[in-house]
């Protein structure tokens, strides 16, 4: 059916990843059940997919919730809204993401993107995020920034950057195929 292969291809577009493997379907089952609170098993998932070969019938109940897992409230919203939308205008966030909340003083977080992009910032506290280090960018080493949420594959909108003096301004980095971060140090050292 065109309309459950579209609907998989959607899953796949919004987590960032097609299924393949058996760890793929495990991995979105966990994902699913994380977000909606509802388990459903890795086999129907296989199933839906096509990556098992079966006579199934895919439940209404399925498609609901892999409907809900994209933000519709069932299969039918599914159905209704989708062919009116060329591409989704609001989504949910599927990536991992990280907030300032989870960071303390001193960290320090890695953050790439391409084409060959690298920025080492340290996190001063209160949103507030110093560049030590960079490569191809236009942040440069002393460099300021605001900050509250870095999502992975995700533009980073980083405000009032300050650089050499000048007026602060927003700026995106990432834009097209968005970031990648991670923490290489955790708080200061005493």
């Amino acid at each position: 059916m065109k309309e459950i292969q579209q609907l998989c291809a959607d899953i796949e577009v919004a987590i960032g990843q097609r299924m393949c493997t058996p760890k793929d379907f495990t991995l979105l089952r966990e994902r699913i059940y994380n977000r909606l609170g509802i388990m459903i098993s890795a086999t129907t998932l296989k199933r839906i997919w096509g990556y098992l070969s079966s006579n199934y019938q895919t439940s209404h109940s399925s498609l609901s919730i892999l409907a809900r897992f994209l933000g519709y409230r069932d299969w039918e919203d599914y159905l209704q809204r989708k062919p009116e939308e060329a591409e989704l205008p609001s989504s949910p966030v599927m990536s991992r993401r990280m907030t300032i909340e989870e960071l303390r003083l001193g960290c320090e977080l890695r953050l790439t993107w391409q084409p060959d992009r690298i920025c080492v910032v340290y996190y001063e506290g209160n949103g507030h995020f110093r560049v030590l280090s960079s490569e191809n960018t236009r942040l440069h080493e002393g460099d300021t920034f605001r900050c509250s949420l870095f999502i992975e594959r995700e533009p980073l909108y980083i405000d009032d950057w300050v650089q050499n003096g000048r007026p602060p301004i927003a700026y995106v980095c990432g834009k097209k195929s968005g970031i990648h971060y991670e923490v290489i140090k955790r708080t200061i050292d005493f």
